[in-house]
This record gives structure tokens, sequence and C-alpha cells, in this order.
């Protein structure tokens, strides 16, 4: 495709907004580089733009911050409202923490934000019309990031989820679909094997779903969701999805679009905000003038928008349109034949800035008057009847590695043991029952978990050490225990496999 030139007039570079400072953090790896190229063209667009340069990454790790970053980042960012942060690296070893899931939760920036739009032919796709936001719970699920190492041979890492997350997740996607004009809000979870957790999560998107009539909703188990993602991502408009499952399935959507490296997010919290690239710190490139600054443009772009700093917003991207559409690419999207010059980090930023005010011919153009501000929902659903909860069993989980980990041999002790209202019920192994009954074919590790069940009315809050001492007392290991709880009657607990 051949170059288009460029117009004689350009729309002028808007000069009456108010002056207003965000946080800016380097980072690490290629993320000076794309970092300085980025703040070139906020500054050609918004002269009444300032930045506050603060360190998070390696040199605050090397400094003694295990977070990632020490009080004056997160007094900037609480000052000013916003950051815009290149990508960082987390060293190797114990007692260090992601800068990002740190900054996240700290900050409650719950809602995590990833717009994923091919750009074809400029950048190929395989999906020419593709057009979807993936919206993440940001705070909780695996990510809460509670691990426990148990025995010899087993870890655990405890997946949570709660209704006022859930709720404050999916009424922000249902809010920006709304806002953004959109038609449909898709919810992706593992609800039919998980069917607590995650059985939560579906259960609050159909709740708040109520809210919305003229928006389409419907959910997918996450499995055939990524997998259509992947090869139908144009039944898809704005996706929800716990915390896990959203950073696997927007990467997918940003690297099915085009190019994750031109993908950029947003973190939107009450308070606060944090805007960056979508991808890593490539440190194998770093130095080297040759990175793609696109990703942490355009999410300088979503930032501006959540400042309400509309025309330099548009401004910027209709640049970085026309200049994906003159075929001024960086390497990673050159393309002999589309592509018309190859161009470093600096020169790509420089062509961007160059052609402030101008619009594209091909590609859609970026509109102010259709973008919205990023969204800031507090709103919950009214709290439900506190639910009658009764305790009627105990799971205790035992480190146990005798007798060939025969389970009848377990099981057999364990039947000695009884505490008020609680006895003995069923053992399994990595959730699957193996005693009474059970397999000989199923795989045992040295972590068990030992349910002891009883009615309601017959259980005390008292039988529960009353148990663990007579565990102790007959020398068995007790790693972990959980209480069972019904709620109106309803278990609170998932059932053994195989049971």
């Amino acid at each position: 495709m051949s170059a288009v030139l460029a117009p004689l007039s350009y729309a002028p570079i808007p000069q009456n907004l108010p002056a207003r400072t965000v946080a800016v953090a380097a980072g690490d790896g290629i993320g000076p580089e794309i970092t300085a190229a980025v703040l070139g063209v906020l500054a050609e667009a918004d002269p009444a733009l300032s930045f506050q340069q603060v360190t998070v990454g390696l040199k605050a790790y090397e400094s003694g911050a295990a977070s990632g970053f020490g009080p004056e980042a997160l007094d900037a960012v609480t000052e000013h409202g916003v950051i815009l942060k290149g990508p960082v690296m987390t060293p190797s070893g114990g007692g260090y923490k992601s800068v990002n899931v740190s900054f996240r939760k700290l900050l409650g920036l719950y809602a995590n934000v990833r717009p994923s739009i091919a750009y074809h032919p400029f950048v190929p796709s395989m999906h020419p019309a593709m057009d979807v936001v993936v919206i993440r719970e940001n705070e909780e699920d695996t990510y809460a990031g509670i691990e426990h190492r148990q025995t010899g041979e087993v870890v655990q890492c405890l997946k949570l989820i709660t209704r006022p997350g859930c709720e404050r997740i999916c009424r922000y996607a249902f809010e920006y679909a709304r806002a953004h004009g959109r038609r449909k809000v898709t919810c992706m979870t593992k609800s039919n094997i998980m069917k607590l957790t995650d059985g939560l999560f579906q259960q609050v998107f159909e709740e708040t779903a109520r809210d919305y009539p003229e928006i389409a909703a419907e959910h997918m188990i996450i499995d055939i969701g990524t997998a259509r993602m992947a090869s139908r991502p144009g039944g898809f408009d704005v996706v929800v999805t716990p915390n896990l499952y959203g950073d696997i399935l927007s990467d997918v959507a940003a690297e099915v679009s085009g190019s994750i490296g031109l993908a950029g997010s947003a973190n939107i919290g009450r308070d606060c905000a944090m805007f960056e690239a979508v991808h890593g710190s490539a440190p194998d490139i770093a130095g080297r003038d040759i990175a793609n600054p696109s990703g942490l443009l355009l999410a300088a772009v979503m930032m501006l928008h959540h400042l309400g700093r509309h025309a330099p917003a548009t401004m910027i991207h209709n640049a970085w349109l026309r200049t994906l559409e003159d075929g001024i690419h960086t390497s990673d999207i050159f393309r002999p034949g589309i592509s018309k010059r190859r161009v470093g980090t600096q020169a790509f930023a420089a062509a961007v800035s160059e052609r402030l005010g101008l619009q594209p011919h091909h590609l859609p153009a970026a509109r102010a008057a259709e973008a919205m501000p990023a969204l800031h929902v507090d709103k919950v659903m009214a709290p439900a009847r506190q639910a009658t909860k009764e305790l009627v069993g105990l799971d205790v989980f035992l480190h146990w590695d005798e007798a060939g980990r025969d389970p009848a041999v377990l099981g057999r002790r364990l039947e000695t043991v009884r505490a008020g209202g609680l006895q003995f019920e069923l053992i399994t192994n990595r959730g699957v029952k193996v005693y009474p009954g059970g397999c000989p074919q199923t795989l045992r590790s040295d972590h068990w978990r030992c349910r002891f069940s009883g009615e309601a009315a017959g259980v005390s809050a008292r039988d529960v050490p009353a148990l663990l001492l007579q565990l102790a007392a007959a020398g068995l290991d007790v790693v972990k225990t959980e209480n069972l709880y019904t709620f109106d009657g309803e278990p609170g607990f998932s059932r053994a496999q195989g049971a």
C-alpha cells in the first residue's frame, strides 16, 4: 500500500488547558527509552502538562524497597492522582513483590482495562475488524498472593473471591460499555469446576446485568472463551473476568489483534489510576533504540482521557494512526510491502509528533466527541440479607507419610477420634476421595484432607480445638484446618471429588 501524502493544514495544538502534573516512573529495561519518547510526544501535544519523576523497579529494590517502590512514589501518585509507568522487572529470589501487584492493591486500582484493536493492513492481523476490551478484576483471586508450603510435597495458593470485589468490577464493565456505546458484556469464569469462587463471580455478574437491560450479557466458560477469542474475536465486545483469567485473556487478545507491543492498559481506582504498556521490560533489547513505544503511548492517551484532556489525547491518537498508515514502523511491526521506513524508538516518536494535527485516511479516526472519561464506580448492590451461618464440620489437613501412604491405615486411626458433635467421615488426597473406598490408581501425596462432620445443632465451636488436641495426642501432624459452614442450610464448602 502506498504512503499517503500529508494534507497541507494541521489542527492547532490545544493551548488553553489547565496546568496538570502527573507522576512518571521510567522503569527498567526498555522503560527509560520508551518513556522518554512518550514524554516528548506528550510535551508537544499538551504543553500544560508537567511530569514528576519517581523511582520504581530495580533501583527501588536495590535501595531496600522490597515492594519495588518507596514512599515518595506512593506520595506522588496520591498527590497527582495518576502515574504513567514504564515496564519494570522483579528480582529473582524470595522477599520481592511485583511492583504492579503491589501498586494496584495498595492504591485500590481494582479495574484493569485493556483494549485490543486491529490496525490491519498496516499491522497484519488475522482478524482485521477486531475491537475488544478486556476488563479484569485487579486485586483478588489467586493474585492475593497467599501461598503456603504445607508438606514436603505440597504447596497451596488461596483463591479469594469477594462479593464486593465482584460487584465493583462487574458494574464497572457495564458502566464502561454504556459510556463507550458498547453493546455486549461477556463474563468468563470456570464456574463449572470452581462452583463457589467462580460461581460467585458469575452470580454477581448476572445480578448486575439486570440493571443494564439495553446491554446484552452472556457468560462463557473461560477455556472455550479463550479459544474463541483467538479464533473468533468478532463475537466479543467487552469481556469481564476475575484476575488470573483476565491477565491471560488480555494477552491473547492483544497478540491476536496484531501485536502485544501495541497494547496499553489502564488501572482504575476510586482516587488514583496507573497507566502502562501491557508488554514487559525486554532487557535483551534495552538501550538499542529499537523498542516500540506504542503500548506506552496508547496508555498515555488513555491517561489523558482519564484526566479529561480529550483534545490532546485525540490528537496524539490520530497522529499515531497516521504514522502507522504512512508506513513508519519500528522493527517489531516492520513488514516489506507494507512498511515504508524502519525507524528506532526516538524516530518513531518524532514521526508521531510531526503528525500532530493530522488524521488517518484509512483507519477509523479517534474523535474527541466519542472519548469518555474513565469511570469511578463505587456503587454496589444493597447488602443481601445476612444468611444464617451454622458450623457443621471441619476439614483437617495432615502431613502424613507412613505405611506406604495407605489411606486405609490412616482412616482406621481417624475412626477412633471424635470430639463432641464431630466425627470422622472421609479422607481425600489432592481433592479425590481415597477412604473409605477409593481407587488404587489414584496418585497420593503426603498431604491428606480429613473431613469430620456432624449435624449443625450438634457441633460446637469448642469441638474444633478439642478435636485438634486429640489428633495431636495421636501423633498426627495438622498443617491446616477449615471450618465447614452452611448458609441458610446450603453448604458453603465443596464436596470431595469421587464422593
